[in-house]
């Protein structure tokens, strides 16, 4: 019997026209998409099917739609019953909704609030990202620590073998990029993106996030679910709830988290939700183990 496992992408896989097959073929989805736009009180739907890509790409948004997308999708898979789940920053979340750690309806206001500080955070101090590609997570580190002289830097995500993503202030962000530049870098690239995140200048984000969450029910989970911040499965529901908080400014660990999944016995992943970038990690963490991608309604049907 193969162990299985969800995982759930982040930020940055959001596109145009996102969960519009599962609106119009499923029932079940057509329900929590218009109780999403409800609890909100916006129309993200609309955002989702239609864009602009602008609107999308804004943070409050791109949250709660990358989010939505993915716990559609894990509720309408009724043939596959994972044993663990992760997810990739935004992702945890979604991960904890299938979990039964908290409620879809709590979870998507949650994840807004969430969008909401990170995108004010970014605005109030503003920073940026940048991804290292061909460099020890310890040369990284060790980078960011001789760059912060002019600047807040610190590694965000270990995503992969030789991909470490860095964050911080621009000054900070662009002196290590220079240092790992001359130190050998395969590539080294700025992101697009609007603040400086899992860096600690999401502090404001993080404060006004430890008040959402003090506000929402948990509950155990039913099921290990891997954490960013200690790449190790957790179902404590007190433990759930400081862990999104200490998250908001502290590394993914994604690659330990995958390694780690694999050592405890899953050996068939699912990517649910947009796009395919969890599957490219996983390749590169471990080419022997498969990942199936779940984000169109025509994927969810050989699992109804």
């Amino acid at each position: 019997m193969s162990k299985k496992a969800f995982l759930f992408p982040g930020q940055g896989s959001q596109y145009v026209g996102m969960a519009k097959d599962l609106f119009e073929n499923s029932v079940e989805a057509k329900e929590m998409i218009l109780t999403a736009d409800d609890a909100l009180g916006i129309n993200l739907s609309h955002i989702m099917f239609s864009g602009p890509i602008d609107e999308l790409k804004q943070t409050e948004y791109t949250q709660p739609a990358i989010f939505l997308h993915s716990v559609v999708l894990a509720s309408i898979i009724r043939t596959v019953s994972p044993e663990g789940a992760a997810g990739h920053s935004l992702g945890e979340y979604s991960a904890l909704v299938a979990a039964g750690a908290v409620q879809f309806y709590d979870a998507v206001k949650l994840v807004r609030a969430r969008g909401k500080a990170m995108q004010q955070a970014g605005i109030d101090n503003p920073g940026t990202m940048a991804a290292v590609i061909g460099m020890e997570p310890e040369q990284v580190d060790a980078i960011c620590k001789e760059a912060s002289g002019a600047g807040i830097v610190q590694s965000a995500n270990f995503n992969s073998p030789g991909q470490v993503v860095i964050s911080g202030s621009i000054e900070g962000v662009h002196k290590a990029m220079e240092l790992c530049k001359a130190k050998g870098a395969r590539l080294v690239k700025e992101l697009v993106v609007s603040g400086a995140f899992h860096s600690p200048l999401m502090q404001p984000a993080k404060d006004e996030l430890k008040i959402a969450l003090e506000e929402t029910n948990f509950y155990d989970a039913r099921f290990p679910v891997y954490a960013n911040v200690t790449a190790l499965p957790v179902t404590d529901k007190e433990e759930i709830k400081k862990l999104l908080y200490e998250q908001v400014t502290s590394p993914v660990r994604w690659e330990d988290t995958i390694r780690n999944m694999i050592k405890d016995g899953f050996d068939e992943f699912y990517e649910i939700g947009p796009g395919k970038v969890l599957q490219g990690l996983l390749k590169r963490i471990n080419p022997e183990v498969p990942c199936h991608s779940i984000d169109k309604y025509s994927d969810v049907e050989k699992y109804l």
